[in-house]
C-alpha cells in the first residue's frame, strides 16, 4: 500500500491534509519511544489527537517506507500483545530489556511508555 493509498483510506473522515499530518504525527511520536519502552497504536493515536484511528496507527506503521528506520517494535496492542506474523517483534524488545508475563504479552505495568504532554 502507497503513502497514498493510507490517505484514500481514510477520505470522508479526515481531509487529505488531516492525513498527512497524522501519518507525521504518528512517526514523530514512534521515533520517540524510549529504548526498553512500549507504547499502544490507540495511545500513538489519540497523542496525534485522533484518538478513535488506532488501526490507522498500525497501517502507517506497515505501509510507509521511512517507518522501517524508526523503532516501530516498540509499539504493542493495549493489553500488551506483539504484532500477529512479526515473530521477531518479541526478540528485539527483549533484547532492550522488555519483560513479557507467562501469557506472551509485554508487561505493561513495567514498560509502557506514556509522555504527559502531546508530541
Amino acid at each position: 500500500m502507497t503513502k497514498t493509498g493510507i490517505l484514500r483510506d481514510v477520505s470522508g473522515r479526515m481531509s487529505a491534509v488531516q492525513a498527512q499530518e497524522f501519518r507525521d504525527d504518528v512517526l514523530n511520536i514512534v521515533s520517540q519511544i524510549p529504548t526498553g519502552r512500549v507504547t499502544t497504536y490507540g495511545h500513538i493515536a489519540s497523542l496525534a489527537c485522533w484518538p478513535s484511528h488506532s488501526r490507522l496507527v498500525g497501517r502507517i506503521l506497515r505501509y510507509t517506507p521511512e517507518a522501517e528506520h524508526l523503532p516501530c517494535h516498540r509499539v504493542v496492542n493495549v493489553v500488551g500483545r506483539c504484532a500477529p506474523g512479526w515473530g521477531r517483534q518479541r526478540t528485539l524488545l527483549e533484547d532492550e530489556g522488555v519483560k513479557f508475563k507467562p501469557n506472551g504479552r509485554v508487561d505493561m505495568s513495567r514498560h509502557l511508555w506514556e509522555p504527559d504532554i502531546k508530541l
